[in-house]
């Protein structure tokens, strides 16, 4: 590999780039790589930027859009910037990029699907429809020469290969990280109980099923402060609205914060972390629940049952089961002792496997891979 080579991540938003990439570009450069990112530039743009990396502002619609048009779009992009690896991030940039990488004659390749998204969760009709196409597709757009595919649990990796997928082309590397040395655990807060869960607003985290444990607890006399973290999403079809996050503040102790930039600071005053997602890729915000020592309450569902071994770290409930959540928080919330005990297994489980150096090593390995 050239020690200039010229890496290109290609991320919908520029503050998820920050949240789950920006330490690896960083890592890359410092490697050797010349990187840049192709992003929406917003609130996010100055952190990229101070950090040393490149931004070019790029818009790739989440919801909607049109995809030839798109697909020109990032082929003229990679035309011009002539990158030798591009980095996509997320399942849309990945459609789109390695569509565009194609027809550009990009030398290599690497696809990050970052769990298989409301595409392969949601029930609706018209989904389940087009679903098996966009499998087809994306296998074989991921089945490219000088092509790798990163899949962040087992699960999301057996669909990739049942839907066509070469297991050669595939690497697994659980998450994006998580700083050991930012997110630490402190001593337990006062009481009473606060159940955290940090996730973006949206109806397939489970945000329903938390606010009617909320409920079932509060009415059976279980007091708590259970707090929503994070916005809704209005470019994701599944955003909760915020006159209904907003209709739930103080009923049943629920809280809604928002936005929170300081997310270590938010899950050090919590006792228990919850995220009882549909399915995820491997949730960056139970990572770092894990990383400050919480014990932790999710669904048994693909990505966050790679972080929690039930009975162990926390428990695992069914997916849209809002009684057995209630059960699991419940038990969790009367009993100091085990939530200590599992507190602690957390934060071994994340020095173990989930540490940032880690997951960077893993991640800048598959890039001299794929540029050999």
């Amino acid at each position: 590999m050239n020690t200039r080579s010229k890496l290109l991540f290609v991320v919908t938003e520029d503050w998820y780039f920050v949240s789950h990439r920006l330490s690896h570009a960083v890592a890359a450069q410092a490697a050797g790589f010349e990187v840049a990112v192709a992003t929406r530039e917003g609130r996010q743009a100055d952190v990229i930027r101070n950090a040393g990396i490149r931004l070019i502002p790029f818009t790739l619609s989440r919801r909607g859009g049109n995809p030839l048009r798109e697909v020109l779009a990032l082929w003229r992009l990679y035309r011009r910037e002539k990158p030798d690896l591009v980095h996509h991030v997320a399942l849309k940039p990945v459609m789109v990029g390695a569509s565009a990488a194609w027809l550009a004659g990009v030398r290599a390749q690497v696809n990050a699907v970052a769990g298989l998204g409301w595409l392969f969760t949601s029930s609706g009709s018209v989904v389940r429809a087009v679903r098996p196409a966009v499998r087809w597709i994306l296998a074989r757009l991921l089945n490219r020469p000088r092509s790798l595919t990163i899949v962040q649990n087992p699960e999301d990796r057996s669909l990739l290969e049942r839907s066509g997928v070469p297991a050669a082309g595939l690497r697994l590397i659980r998450g994006a990280g998580v700083d050991l040395q930012v997110f630490f655990p402190v001593t337990s807060p006062p009481e009473p109980i606060c159940i955290v869960l940090v996730a973006r607003m949206l109806w397939d985290k489970g945000v329903g099923e938390f606010v009617e444990a909320a409920r079932l607890l509060t009415e059976a006399g279980v007091r708590g402060r259970f707090v929503l973290v994070g916005d809704p999403d209005p470019a994701n079809p599944g955003s909760v609205p915020e006159s209904t996050l907003r209709s739930w503040q103080r009923l049943h102790g629920v809280e809604w914060w928002g936005r929170r930039d300081d997310i270590p600071a938010v899950l050090q005053v919590g006792h228990i972390a919850c995220l009882p997602s549909y399915r995820e890729g491997m949730p960056k915000s139970l990572l770092e629940a894990a990383a400050c020592g919480l014990p932790i309450v999710t669904t048994d569902a693909p990505g966050c049952r790679e972080v929690v071994t039930n009975g162990v770290n926390g428990l695992l409930v069914p997916v849209r089961d809002a009684v057995a959540l209630a059960d699991a928080l419940g038990r969790l919330i009367g009993d100091e002792a085990l939530r200590h005990r599992m507190g602690k297994q957390s934060r071994l489980r994340a020095e173990r496997e989930f540490g940032l150096d880690t997951v960077i090593a893993q991640t800048l390995a598959v890039y001299h891979e794929v540029c050999i």
